[in-house]
């Protein structure tokens, strides 16, 4: 047996699966059906306990952990899990699906990520949409250390410390497609593997470096600046601020996704906030904003889009600034866009894994500007 204890005291009690071990971290749900295997591995996801609205997972089991040509995942999202437990209605140790070699039980189990099967998801979904997130632990019969609750006061929030730096690489990395023809300085805040792989089909050679990485002395050659998801509060990486306000101040196409987004919201002097439980699914719908008669408002485009955050950008924006995508369910802003077209990010993945396209095409527009303004690459 296990239980999942709320830090208010509320106690949901199942079965446990994954490592006899226990964990606390930061409560979130998902909504998507499908996807377990990617946002497992998302480090957006890191000091979080995931919550699996849909009923039943594990059923198409886990694929390889093989690396690809590049030396990094080609299945997943990053090389390690990185929630802190999982919480499921219905774990399915049977499965069938051509890529799988091995069930969720244990794959989590060799990673040593303990769950929790057995659990009325939907009335701690509740809970928490209207509570908010909250912190909890899950406490297994089985693991070594046992404790009722209210045996040990506070769980330590996982926002207030710099997940991003946990996440991120320590060294800076090149990765070089055939017939490349530019090049980008790619901030890795914890970066999911698919945007990777998303620059790399495109033939464009990217520049992995650490969240603190120095733009401002860098020796590399490259043609833009963008910035990746990642975990956390977006205050904490003020190195990273510091280097996304140097590249717009030199004029530096620059594109940045899910924290990226914060990121450079606060590089132009703008402001963030946490949401009250955050987007986190694969059915969120963005309306995009466009400039007509000298204004930007909601145009009638309407995408699906893949979403794993819980702070968001205000909307007070500096001048020159817009919003560029907003939510349709609670219109908090999904993307900026400065009125030259050389700077945006958006708050959702275009990469998608799991989740709809719709947005993958935001990667070629990007692009599309590098190749009209073919301006000599930052040396």
């Amino acid at each position: 047996m296990a239980k999942l204890i709320l830090s208010d005291g509320t106690e949901f009690e199942g079965k446990s699966f994954g490592a006899p071990i226990d964990s606390e971290g930061e409560v979130v749900f998902n909504t998507g059906m499908a996807g377990y295997p990617e946002s497992l591995t998302d480090p957006s996801y890191r000091g979080q306990i995931l919550t699996f609205t849909y009923p039943l997972i594990g059923n198409y089991g886990v694929p390889s952990e093989e690396l690809n040509e590049y030396g990094f995942s080609k299945n997943f999202e990053s090389e390690a899990i990185h929630v802190r437990g999982v919480i499921v209605s219905q774990v399915s140790n049977d499965y069938s699906h051509f890529t799988a070699v091995s069930s969720l039980q244990r794959w989590m189990e060799h990673h040593n990520i303990p769950g929790i099967t057995g659990i009325d998801t939907r009335a701690l979904t509740k809970k928490l949409r209207e509570h908010g997130v909250m912190l909890g632990r899950i406490v297994s019969d089985n693991s070594e250390r046992k404790e009722e609750s209210g045996e040990r006061k506070g769980i330590e929030d996982p926002n207030l410390t710099n997940l991003v730096a946990e996440v991120s690489c320590k060294e800076s990395i090149t990765y070089t497609p055939n017939e490349s023809q530019l090049s980008i300085v790619c901030y890795d805040c914890g970066i999911k593997r698919n945007i990777l792989r998303s620059w790399l089909k495109r033939g464009v050679t990217v520049h992995r470096v650490p969240w603190n990485y120095d733009l401002a002395s860098s020796n590399l050659k490259y043609d833009a600046v963008f910035i990746s998801n990642g975990p956390g509060d977006p205050k904490m990486c003020k190195e990273t601020i510091a280097s996304i306000k140097w590249a717009i101040e030199n004029n530096i196409p620059t594109f940045g996704i899910c924290l990226g987004n914060q990121l450079l919201a606060l590089a132009i002097g703008g402001d963030t906030y946490k949401l009250k439980y955050g987007h986190r699914g694969c059915n969120q719908p963005c309306i995009e904003w466009k400039e007509e008669s000298g204004k930007w408002k909601e145009s009638k485009k309407c995408i699906i889009t893949s979403q794993n955050h819980g702070f968001a950008v205000s909307d007070q924006l500096p001048e020159g600034w817009h919003p560029w995508f907003t939510n349709a369910n609670d219109q908090t802003i999904e993307g900026i866009k400065h009125e030259s077209g050389k700077f945006f990010s958006v708050q959702f993945h275009p990469e998608a894994t799991p989740g709809p396209e719709d947005a993958d095409y935001l990667f070629d527009e990007f692009l599309s500007i590098l190749k009209k303004e073919p301006a000599a690459a930052v040396d």
